[in-house]
């Protein structure tokens, strides 16, 4: 199976000239339309995407997540980012702010989660062939972040239980460095592939920082994993490749 995970930051595009939010604020069309030839050249089976465009000035009123999907001919499901009671939503363009997965198969189980603190609450749940990807984007906040991954902690348990293999992709904004994830890789036993590698991928045109994971179970085995140097936006893609492993069938007479 591959993976794709990308903060698009709005499909405004990369390097800002002047000022850093200044970047925010442009029309998408022609870098979107990078972005997404991008996605389709590498056949990923699942894309999460944080900062997308669900419909406001910037896109022309078009969901970014709905296009790239059906350039691809893809499943697609999104939702604004922020909490459905977050005074957010009466804002112009923040209140179009959402995050997104893209996926081949269109039989999916997703739900929708929230954190109790941030201000950027969606967590997307998604299943795979078997697989429970999950999909974040925390907080900027050192503190909110860290009860977010609290949170975070609590929802995966669920998962555990169950013996599901689970996947989890997105921007974590440990600005601290990775050491930030400690805890909560100790807590879960998620296996972070990117420090193997020593994958940076913010900012784009100059990587100095891990912000953006994709972080697995043991019972996924990550084959190759690599941050794509291309400067469509503020941040670098992750592409994966994983497989599954598979349990052994019991043998009768087995103790």
């Amino acid at each position: 199976m591959r993976l794709i995970f990308y903060n698009i930051r709005y499909g405004t595009g990369g390097k800002y000239k002047q000022k850093p939010w200044s970047g925010y604020l442009g029309f998408t069309h022609v870098n979107l339309e990078q972005i997404s030839n991008f996605i389709k050249d590498n056949k990923p089976d699942v894309v999460g995407l944080v900062e997308v465009d669900l419909g406001s000035y910037r896109s022309k009123g078009k969901n970014q997540a709905e296009e790239i999907a059906e350039m691809m001919e893809h499943y697609h499901t999104f939702k604004t980012k922020y909490a459905d009671s977050s005074i957010m939503h009466k804002f112009p363009v923040l209140n179009k702010q959402g995050n997104a997965f893209i996926s081949k198969d269109s039989k999916q189980n997703e739900q929708f989660h929230f954190f109790d603190k941030g201000m950027k609450r969606l967590v997307i749940e998604l299943e795979c062939d078997g697989v429970s990807i999950w999909l974040v984007h925390l907080a900027l906040s050192f503190k909110a972040r860290h009860l977010q991954l609290s949170t975070l902690y609590s929802m995966l348990e669920k998962r555990r239980k169950e013996n599901k293999p689970v996947i989890v992709m997105g921007d974590f904004n440990i600005f601290l460095g990775v050491k930030e994830l400690n805890l909560f890789l100790q807590a879960t036993g998620l296996k972070n592939p990117c420090a193997e590698n020593d994958i940076l991928t913010y900012p784009s045109w100059r990587p100095k920082r891990q912000l953006d994971f994709i972080l697995h179970t043991e019972d996924i085995t990550v084959t190759n994993i690599q941050a794509e140097q291309v400067i469509f936006s503020d941040h670098l893609p992750l592409i994966c490749d994983i497989e599954v492993k598979k349990a052994l069938p019991l043998v009768v007479g087995d103790k």
